[in-house]
């Protein structure tokens, strides 16, 4: 009986610690589950904020065009109104000097080069000459003067 009684135990012992393997498997299988969820919930925030880092490094990039080609188109704008005010200057000077039939004289001024050039027709070589001078001497510095002027009498 003793055996019995013994064996009875084993038993009941074998069957509460298989209750309590089961409650402690399924515990850990849930457990297992929430680290998983926590994990991919996780994998999620890393992947949106790396993202983001791209979005932002984008729009920095972006940024970083917008102000070079400001520059540039502002270079160009710097440009093209020196070259004007020369182109003005030089006609403005030919027009006052007496000693030039400016009216059929053309004033161009290539901002790239930094070149005026003298187009157009005068009645005489010395007329040519005293253009190309009074052109130089009106050009502000770094400018070169190309005169093209052909005489017609």
């Amino acid at each position: 009986m003793r055996r019995l009684t013994l064996a009875g135990g084993v038993f009941v012992a074998a069957c509460v610690a298989a209750g309590c393997s089961d409650a402690t498997e399924q515990k850990a299988r849930e457990a297992g589950q929430e680290a998983a969820e926590a994990a991919r919930a996780a994998g999620k925030t890393v992947e949106a904020a790396a993202q983001d880092a791209v979005n932002n490094a984008e729009r920095v990039s972006d940024a970083r065009h917008a102000v070079d080609d400001a520059r540039q188109t502002a270079n160009d704008v710097a440009d093209a109104t020196s070259a004007a005010a020369q182109t003005a200057k030089v006609k403005t000077a030919l027009v006052a000097d007496s000693s030039v039939t400016a009216a059929d004289i053309n004033v161009d001024t290539d901002a790239a080069t930094k070149t005026i050039v003298l187009k157009g027709h005068v009645p005489s070589a010395a007329q040519k000459t005293a253009a190309g001078r009074i052109a130089t001497e009106k050009a502000s510095p770094g400018f070169t003067v190309r005169n093209d002027l052909v005489v017609r009498k």
